[in-house]
């Protein structure tokens, strides 16, 4: 299973992308359909056969791919981040289907993960690799973690039971309301003379003010990504509206959809779920002047993109395609295009994906001076560790009743966001 689950996906229907190894493998038909079923439930992905699979979410879209390896029954699973992108019961259910899968077949399994917590208990061996090549520890996870606990923290490991050190937050109060959203409805379709638009989330109340964070939560395939893009106005509203305050606005209309991209980059910042989709050129470098050389001015990009470079770690990789990184580079390059522009809020979606200890407490220190300098931060996360370090209020999408991952809206608990 590849770090990018969009890479595995061969198929446009959820049916035929989970059966296609197994049809490579000659499986006799009947047995094809049994084991598409029970792959799909064992990674809790309950959906139609002929649901497409351009419409998942990212991480459905994970567990679609290891359903499609399950399927196989193979000798081996070989599994890149497995749980990256999924919600925290997502995780265990995953977790869980790959054991089942193994203790059946007798294959051997082989993780690769930043967060050792999740698969420390039921492995026989870790290694770990040193950052500057070779192996820093390598032997049963109880020595492994007990014996090198101090030199797997220096090196940007998770160790479980230990998060990094971030910068603390100093929360100046109340700041100015910058955008809202009013019994907003979400689609990632648009609505046809005769067919409207299916909704992804509906219900929505939510204020975004200046220098408060937004967390956005809720299981996979609930809409979280749907609305952080209609509320970055990348996507029209299906419903209700999403309005810019005039603090934001300043001067334009007050519908962020209808701006023109000279207007949105300096007021509103929107980190994609997938990095690769928002790279426009072929060098780390101009990826980051790109943005600032855009605002009107004589804004220094070199400036900013040296200390972006410096703060996020990408400074060896200047030269570098975007194209050619590493899955945790490419999330932090595409959030550092993104804050080069400062614009005044930011949109993220899962901006902690990939990363090591050490390069996630300095993403979540530098969000939270942005922060504390006014900087509003809405993102879509399953990280809880994230969002406590950033604090603000939460708005939790919850499926409706037990139909979110049939096609069905979510609707956001409560009223909108609340304060935790």
């Amino acid at each position: 299973m590849q770090q990018d689950p969009d890479s595995q996906v061969v198929l446009s229907r959820v049916g035929d992308d989970v059966a296609f190894g197994a049809e490579n493998l000659s499986v006799p038909r009947d047995e094809i359909w049994n084991r598409v079923h029970r792959a799909l439930e064992a990674v809790g992905l309950n959906l139609p056969l002929d649901r497409p699979t351009s419409a998942l979410s990212g991480g459905q879209k994970q567990r679609l791919a290891l359903a499609g390896i399950l399927a196989m029954q193979p000798g081996l699973l070989l599994l890149d981040e497995p749980t990256a992108n999924l919600d925290p019961g997502g995780v265990l259910d995953v977790r869980d289907a790959v054991l089942r899968s193994v203790q059946e077949t007798g294959a051997t399994l082989v993780v690769v993960e930043h967060r050792v917590a999740v698969w420390a208990d039921v492995v026989d061996r870790i290694i770990v690799l040193d950052p500057g090549g070779g192996v820093l520890a390598d032997g049963a996870p109880g020595a492994v973690l007990g014996r090198a606990r101090q030199s797997l923290l220096d090196a940007g490991v998770w160790v479980p039971g230990h998060r990094p050190l971030t910068r603390p937050r100093h929360d100046s109060g109340s700041g100015e309301q910058l955008l809202s959203a009013v019994d907003l409805t979400v689609s990632r379709e648009q609505a046809r003379r005769r067919r409207p638009a299916r909704p992804a989330a509906s219900g929505i109340d939510l204020d975004v003010s200046a220098g408060k964070a937004l967390s956005i939560t809720g299981p996979n395939g609930a809409g979280k990504s749907t609305l952080a893009l209609t509320l970055a106005g990348l996507l029209p509203a299906a419903g209700g509206a999403v309005k810019a305050h005039p603090a934001l606005a300043r001067g334009v209309e007050s519908s962020p959809f209808r701006w023109h991209s000279k207007n949105l980059i300096s007021r509103i910042g929107t980190v994609f779920q997938e990095p690769e989709h928002q790279f426009v050129t072929n060098r780390v470098y101009d990826e980051l002047a790109f943005g600032p050389r855009q605002l009107e001015g004589g804004v220094d990009a070199d400036e900013r993109v040296s200390e972006l470079l410096e703060r996020l770690r990408l400074t060896r990789l200047a030269e570098a395609n975007p194209f050619t990184l590493s899955g945790g580079e490419k999330r932090r390059l595409s959030v550092a295009t993104v804050l080069a522009s400062r614009p005044d809020v930011l949109v993220l979606d899962e901006p902690t994906f990939g990363q090591d200890a050490n390069t996630w407490a300095e993403l979540a220190s530098l969000l939270s001076g942005l922060l504390d300098e006014g900087t509003a931060v809405v993102s879509v996360t399953h990280d809880e560790d994230f969002t406590e370090v950033l604090g603000g209020a939460r708005l939790h999408l919850a499926p409706d009743g037990e139909t979110g991952d049939s096609g069905q809206p979510a609707t956001a608990r409560g009223l909108g966001a609340h304060e935790h």
